[in-house]
């Protein structure tokens, strides 16, 4: 893995549980998880955008299904230029444009008004369908949750994508095992999405969703004609000892003693 990127990680780790400490609410647990599919995605010439055009016709489009998790894309927009890092210590505050769940009206750099689980897979494979209808050259991703693949809608699109053949289209699994109610085995089983994709007709790969090499050769690699699903293996608060694998922590606020520890945890200054 690159040194850089994997300090970078680090770093948007520690923006994140400050951001959600000062917020008094949120969700860190699913945030944490996917740190490192997003850098794959934003810092290793993956996809293609613009900070300072964050609505250019032709860039890629990235949908956060999983919209609860927006204090880890949050943190990759406001490093990657596309609004002031210091916006981030408002998150969810009343006059803030960064709110509980990405809204593309008010934020630079988001694409998708996230919602209701499921709405963004199905929103994702209509963009990709758009552009194959317009002979556009962008790709369109969505990262998405395991309990979210408890969701109806979720089917409806991969039956979709793979019947448009959308090959411009990028499913990614935050796949760590956890839902808001406990552990998905104990809630309703999702089985194994390897296969489940597979059967729909998506090119599929699994790797290790903490390993940024692994998962940007699979984003990399070449598909034709099917669209793509990356099951990612990751831990739900990665990073942070005394959340990892602990459903409790998906919507959990943080409180002091907890940010304090998970900062020094982190190795990153508690004041930012």
């Amino acid at each position: 893995m690159d040194c850089d990127l994997k300090e970078k990680a680090r770093q948007l780790r520690g923006d994140i549980m400050r951001s959600l400490f000062l917020a008094h609410s949120g969700h860190p647990g699913g945030s944490l998880s996917c740190v490192e599919i997003l850098v794959s995605l934003y810092y290793n010439e993956v996809m293609d955008y613009d900070p300072k055009s964050p609505r250019k016709p032709d860039r890629d489009r990235f949908v956060l299904s999983k919209g609860h998790a927006c204090p880890a894309l949050y943190a990759v927009l406001a490093d990657r230029g596309f609004f002031p890092r210091e916006d981030l210590w408002r998150l969810r505050k009343i006059d803030s444009h960064l709110q509980g769940h990405p809204d593309m009206n008010k934020t630079p750099g988001v694409d998708y008004n996230a919602g209701s689980l499921g709405q963004g897979m199905a929103v994702a494979s209509g963009m990709a369908l758009a552009g194959k209808h317009a002979g556009a050259s962008y790709k369109v991703y969505t990262l998405i949750g395991d309990g979210e693949m408890q969701e109806g809608i979720v089917w409806e699109a991969a039956m979709s994508a793979a019947n448009y053949k959308l090959d411009n289209f990028t499913v990614l699994l935050d796949h760590n095992g956890c839902q808001i109610d406990g552990f998905n085995r104990d809630v309703m089983d999702v089985g194994d999405p390897m296969k489940k994709f597979a059967a729909f007709g998506f090119d599929c790969v699994e790797v290790d969703g903490h390993d940024i090499d692994a998962v940007t050769a699979a984003l990399k690699a070449p598909v034709s004609g099917k669209p793509k699903f990356i099951c990612c293996e990751t831990v739900k608060g990665k990073g942070v000892s005394f959340m990892e694998n602990v459903p409790g922590w998906h919507g959990k606020a943080v409180d002091e003693d907890s940010y304090k520890q998970a900062m020094k945890e982190l190795g990153v200054d508690i004041d930012g």
